[in-house]
């Protein structure tokens, strides 16, 4: 693998993004935001991958933005405004870019997952961690709150307990973040890499296009009221219905056999 700040391998199907900084814990940086984002856009565009596999090189997963850059930004004339202003938002909209893949995105983590890094794992759509890996939303024990992360935190955590993890700036360990379902699996560190893969191929091995209509779906109807979430679903059930591969798996069901899907 090449020394870039993100890396990418591609093999059956599943694409593993890897955070490669681990001098600042993989901290997303103006060079690490726009790396990311051009990789996922790349992937996302790859008929041939199934499923992505996001990861960091070294101790950790993600400790959350640069702060020496951030800090940097402050001597511009206006103390750093217009910067701070384009550093959340092009953070943001890598955040939204995520569950608008059209493959499902598994994080992998290890070490610790902060601020925008634990962001990083709340936008993932699954999530599967080392046992020992730390999780918070700290900004608040430097005075910054955690107002960006909160967004994707809030969107998988129960409201009270995200209030407490921003406002009191503690951190979670693996086994409560899966409690609370900010990740799906909690594993041995030694088995990270391989768990997280098995998972990734139990995904691949279903049919793509099915998987890619199904996520598309999935965030769609979550913001729907429930009558709107049902027309909504049934419709994408019958575009589904209609699939010559769909066809073939149910006739292969029935039949006791594998499908033969093109």
């Amino acid at each position: 693998m090449s020394d870039a700040i993100v890396q990418c391998d591609v093999t059956a199907g599943i694409a593993r993004i890897t955070l490669n900084s681990p001098a600042n814990l993989n901290a997303l940086s103006d060079a690490m935001l726009a790396a990311l984002a051009a990789q996922l856009d790349a992937v996302s565009q790859q008929a041939s991958v199934r499923v992505i596999v996001l990861r960091g090189a070294g101790k950790a997963f993600c400790a959350g933005h640069d702060l020496k850059e951030m800090q940097a930004g402050r001597a511009a004339p206006d103390k750093g405004a217009a910067y701070f202003a384009d550093l959340f938002a092009r953070c943001s909209s890598l955040m939204q870019m995520i569950p608008a893949l059209p493959q499902p995105v598994i994080a992998q983590v290890h070490g610790i997952a902060t601020a925008a890094g634990c962001q990083l794992v709340a936008s993932c759509d699954m999530a599967v961690a080392a046992e020992g890996t730390r999780f918070g939303v700290n900004g608040v024990n430097i005075g910054l709150f955690c107002s960006t992360p909160m967004v994707a935190l809030t969107r998988n955590i129960p409201r009270k307990m995200a209030f407490e993890m921003l406002t009191t700036g503690q951190f979670i360990d693996a086994a409560r973040a899966a409690e609370l379902g900010l990740v799906n699996h909690v594993v041995a560190a030694g088995q990270l890499d391989a768990q997280t893969m098995a998972l990734a191929h139990k995904v691949a091995e279903k049919l793509g296009p099915a998987v890619r209509i199904g996520k598309q779906a999935f965030y769609a109807q979550a913001e729907m009221t429930l009558a709107d979430a049902y027309a909504h679903a049934g419709q994408v059930m019958v575009e589904n219905m209609l699939w010559r591969d769909t066809d073939e798996g149910i006739s292969a069901f029935l039949e006791k056999r594998k499908p033969d899907w093109a």
